[in-house]
């Protein structure tokens, strides 16, 4: 066995007597390492982020472990069946949708997912850049290979801005809303982007990669004075930090769940959890299609989840990609 599974062994052994004072001695007997591999791995543990005390005669106590999404951490308490075992972890990646891709491209099987506590160059929809501040949110990318027609593929956008809200809603409490097709807003101001970026032929898709990007304990002093206006994160809509983990390990499970669901009884399920969420209709909207700007009221989304909208004049319109912005109330 490597250092790095030895040590995954040290603090897997020191998680699971949490609280107790655990012998350097009996750690190289139950592990089969000898004592200076075990404070090696201690020191390197420690350097990680994890709190481990340290006393003569007693050994180590696991007091704390860090606010980071090692994928040791993740599998602990991890509800998916299939999604996120298989994890990538980086400290800093220009964009996790590009590594999500490069693995794609090499075969990975579904339900990898590449995760960062920074990108230099996360995106957004159109190339726009995406803040990703080191540890003040979760920034992650997904493979999915589902088994749909390509015009189907951007159903899955809707359906993770159903399964995110779901998760902040549950973990945090707090009421987020969908702006069509998948920005997740709270108090009216985005807290939450989604992109999805498809590899098909013509009657099949080879992939999906969908990357999100969740602003967690970002101050506002993280946002630039041009996106500080219209962007959130749930540390400034609760008034308190959020513990990441257990949020990031619930996202992956109401990704799975919704994902299931989806596959085996198709979009309407999704459409109708989108529309108990969504902050779109009923409302006035300009869309701007890019050839064009349009207004009126969104009234629906339909059965591929293209957006409805009704104009002045009273012809209804119906869009499957655009820049959505919603009018004062």
């Amino acid at each position: 066995m490597g250092m790095e599974g030895s040590k995954h062994q040290v603090l897997d052994y020191l998680r699971r007597h949490r609280g107790e004072y655990i012998s350097g001695e009996e750690l190289s007997r139950q592990l089969a390492i000898t004592r200076t591999a075990v404070w090696k791995h201690i020191q390197a543990l420690r350097r990680e982020g994890y709190r481990i005390d340290a006393q003569t005669r007693r050994g180590y106590c696991l007091l704390g472990t860090p606010d980071c999404l090692y994928p040791e951490e993740v599998a602990v308490g991890l509800k998916t069946s299939w999604l996120g075992r298989q994890l990538y972890y980086y400290d800093e990646v220009g964009s996790t949708n590009q590594v999500a891709k490069e693995l794609a491209d090499n075969g990975a099987p579904e339900g990898t997912v590449v995760v960062a506590e920074a990108q230099s160059g996360g995106r957004g929809r159109r190339g726009r850049l995406w803040l990703s501040p080191p540890q003040k949110g979760i920034w992650f990318s997904l493979i999915f290979r589902p088994r749909v027609a390509p015009t189907q593929a951007s159903q899955l956008t809707l359906l993770a801005a159903v399964a995110v809200a779901a998760a902040v809603r549950k973990y945090t409490g707090l009421p987020p809303g969908i702006k069509w097709p998948n920005d997740i807003l709270l108090g009216g101001r985005k807290v939450c982007g989604i992109l999805t970026e498809i590899k098909a032929e013509m009657d099949a898709v080879e992939y999906i990669v969908q990357g999100i990007g969740l602003n967690v304990n970002a101050e506002a002093d993280d946002f630039t004075p041009d996106v500080r206006p219209y962007a959130t994160s749930l540390f400034l809509e609760l008034g308190r930090r959020v513990a990441r983990l257990p949020l990031f390990q619930e996202m992956l499970y109401q990704l799975e769940k919704w994902y299931e669901r989806w596959q085996e009884e198709g979009f309407e399920p999704v459409r109708r959890a989108w529309k108990e969420a969504s902050v779109t209709l009923g409302r006035e909207v300009a869309v701007n299609s890019w050839r064009e700007v349009t207004t009126g009221v969104a009234v629906d989304i339909d059965a591929e989840g293209a957006l409805k909208v009704r104009t002045a004049g009273g012809e209804v319109r119906r869009f499957t990609s655009g820049e959505v912005t919603l009018r004062p109330v």
